[in-house]
């Protein structure tokens, strides 16, 4: 078994914090395919995918003591940041990414499957695909629009013709409602939060 995926994610960011640059060379290994694989998603071009991994693994390297271990995994901390740093590059492109699939299925086809370092991510994707998909239409709609295609309240409420407020009130009705199911399927989780 290859030493990288021996050594905990916490550790690595310790090492990190040191400025160990063996251990964010192993934290690239372990994570910079997947990154890369969110950012091509959002972005669906691959030089500035490119762009977006080197954007992301330098902020690892200078900001590493803002990840806290208490407050989520690693990999979740890193597809959140790659997440937003790929739909800044898009507003800075002013373009909106061409997609041949617009479902938030396709973004959990990115995440590690349960042979990969992180079983616990692959199994609560699966349990938040769950969640979306037992919302309202109209809420899956603005969520998909709003957090897979990054588009703002008011390209949402311009893209479906529907007033604003009622963009933001979905949007917030739709979050509320993952938020209590996944307090619901994770009680310990919620404890330490």
């Amino acid at each position: 078994m290859p030493e990288a995926t021996l050594i905990a994610d916490s550790d690595l960011m310790s090492r990190i914090l040191q400025r160990d640059q063996s251990a964010f060379a192993s934290l690239y290994d372990r994570y910079g395919a997947l990154v890369f694989s969110l950012a091509r998603h959002v972005l669906q071009d691959d030089g500035m995918a490119e762009e977006v991994v080197q954007d992301v693994f330098l902020k690892v390297w200078q900001q590493a003591v803002t990840w806290d271990e208490e407050r989520g995994k690693l990999v979740s901390w890193l597809l959140t940041m790659t997440r937003y740093t790929a739909i800044d590059r898009l507003r800075k492109e002013q373009r909106r990414p061409l997609r041949n699939s617009s479902s938030i299925d396709s973004l959990y086809d990115l995440l590690p499957d349960s042979d990969s370092a992180d079983e616990n991510l692959h199994l609560d994707s699966t349990a938040l695909r769950g969640m979306i998909a037992a919302l309202p239409d109209e809420q899956q709609a603005m969520l998909q629009l709003a957090f897979f295609q990054g588009m703002s309240h008011s390209e949402i409420a311009d893209k479906t013709n529907i007033p604003l407020g009622t963009v933001k009130t979905r949007l917030r009705l739709g979050v509320q409602r993952l938020r209590h199911m996944w307090q619901a399927e994770h009680p310990a989780e919620d404890e330490n939060s």
